[in-house]
């Protein structure tokens, strides 16, 4: 994520130098008329231009920013809530299909639980998009921001956070919370008292969040492509078909083509906002879950390279000519992606020292296993890996809710007095039953060590990398070195020039002076 953002820098600089902008500022920007015809009562003097413009008084754009705030947070806990319901699916799902009477449901009840709910959890998103920028554009307007920039940065703000906290919310609770807080054979914790909450797969919660990101990341990504080209395409077929109806396919061809062209569809009211927020988001999901998911870059240029050109198709054929307006870089975006990359460390952090085995199976290696205290560890080290990971369950302590249905006699001849399960607790007989063992706080500091450790290790790298590489290219600064050495020669030629001339006319003139310079 840093190499792509400084490389970036070194991009827009050179796109800036030859579109003349390296030095272009904006000019003092108008003030928006809503805000001119709410605040124009009462009026101050402008510091800069000297002259009266309307004034919001702090009291009221703080209770404005207050009402703003509030509404960011509950629409984060309507996400929150849909997630909840998500949440609930799944719990009543799972034992729903284990009890299917076709045994390929019945015998992948998970995999079934997380596909239809990640299928649901999809479509919720899209309903809830549509939702968050209609409220995003009301709190926007509400704020009564001065200027259109202003305006523009507040919107692209809260149209982010919706977006982002919708999109990834799922994924953060199947990465850090599923299967944390199922307690134990015995004790279960349950949901209405009823219902026990989901737990991951056998073999780790990184097949559900594998499971979670591949599937909403090809749906989205198709959706985004169908509604960018086949919305446009659907709309001027329907504009052709009216204009057939009206004046007759002979007419119709004989149309100039500026008249054509109008009869395309208009471009996005926000410009290019939802370009720029779909390849953000697509940057926030190659990069915070990489390490559960590590084909997401790939999925992302597979899309990019099918995006460009159908982007390109639509804005020839598709959309009315955009009107160009100057900027010198990309604005708050460059501070979100930013953002998106501090986070990105934090999360996969958190993915490898939680989600995954990884640290488990480092402790045992080196503290637990064949090579404990040897300072190694090889294949070798890993033997009884997974009997070490396995705690002892006696079966006569089941709750009645729980207790199965046969004593397992049909599997070994007599009944079975114990079971395994997957955690590091003490066995049924120790003095605190079913306490955590010291391999369970062992692995634990671990985690915490690892964290901190990667954390710092990564962003020390991350900052070495952006003061590694220059801003500028190599090329670009001797050619702006170049230019301003000529401007100063010019300057320099002009004024000698300049007072040569004045020079011989004094002289003509027969006028001298004692403090003349020779």
């Amino acid at each position: 994520a840093t190499v792509f953002l400084e490389f970036w820098k070194r991009r827009r600089a050179v796109i800036a130098y030859d579109w003349d902008l390296i030095d272009w500022e904006e000019e003092e920007e108008e003030i928006r008329p809503q805000f001119e015809a709410k605040y124009s009562k009462k009026e101050r003097m402008n510091p800069i231009s000297g002259k009266p413009e309307p004034y919001q008084a702090f009291a009221d754009k703080c209770s404005r920013l207050i009402v703003s705030a509030s509404g960011i947070f509950f629409m984060i806990c309507v996400v929150i809530a849909a997630v909840f319901g998500i949440v609930i699916y799944r719990v009543v799902t799972v034992s729903t299909f284990a009890a299917f009477k076709w045994a390929l449901i019945r015998n992948n009840s998970q995999v079934a639980t997380t596909g239809t709910a990640v299928c649901i959890n999809f479509c919720i998103i899209m309903l809830l998009n549509v939702l968050y920028e209609k409220v995003a554009l009301f709190l926007t307007n509400l704020e009564q921001p001065r200027t259109e920039s202003e305006w523009e940065n507040s919107f692209t703000l809260k149209m982010f956070l919706f977006q982002f906290v919708n999109l990834n919310s799922s994924t953060f609770y199947i990465a850090f919370f599923l299967g944390r807080f199922t307690g134990h054979p015995g004790a279960y914790l349950r949901l209405i008292n009823r219902w026990r909450l989901e737990e991951c797969h056998p073999s780790g919660c990184l097949i559900d969040l594998c499971m979670q990101m591949g599937i909403i990341m090809v749906l989205k990504q198709t959706w985004n492509n169908f509604m960018e080209l086949g919305y446009p395409l659907i709309q001027n077929w329907w504009t052709r078909r009216k204009l057939r109806q009206e004046y007759g396919t002979q007419r119709k061809t004989n149309f100039p083509q500026w008249e054509k062209d109008y009869n395309l569809q208009p471009m996005n009211a926000y410009g290019l906002f939802d370009e720029y927020l779909e390849m953000i988001l697509q940057f926030g999901f190659t990069t915070i879950f990489v390490a559960a998911f590590p084909l997401a870059p790939l999925l992302a240029l597979l899309n990019n390279i099918i995006e460009i050109r159908l982007d390109a198709y639509k804005f020839v054929t598709q959309w009315r000519r955009p009107l160009a307006s100057r900027a010198k870089d990309i604005g708050i975006w460059y501070g979100i992606l930013e953002g998106i990359g501090i986070l990105s460390v934090i999360t996969n952090a958190f993915v490898i020292a939680v989600t995954s085995d990884f640290i488990p199976r480092l402790v045992y290696a080196y503290k637990y296993g064949p090579c404990a205290g040897q300072g190694e560890a090889g294949q070798k080290c890993m033997v009884g890996y997974v009997n070490a990971s396995l705690s002892v369950f006696l079966v006569s302590d089941f709750e009645n809710r729980s207790e199965p249905t046969s004593n397992g006699s049909e599997f070994s001849g007599s009944p079975l007095k114990y079971c395994r399960y997957r955690d590091y607790r003490d066995p049924p007989h120790a003095s605190v039953p079913y306490g955590y063992t010291l391999q369970f706080w062992h692995v634990l500091a671990a985690r915490l060590a690892f964290i901190i450790v990667f954390e710092h290790l990564v962003f020390c790298i991350k900052h070495l990398i952006s003061y590694l590489i220059p801003d500028l290219p190599k090329d670009l600064r001797d050619r702006m070195r170049r230019e301003k050495y000529l401007i100063q020669e010019m300057m320099y030629e002009a004024e000698l020039e300049r007072l040569q001339k004045e020079r011989k006319e004094r002289k003509k003139n027969g006028k001298s002076y004692h403090n003349e310079w020779p």
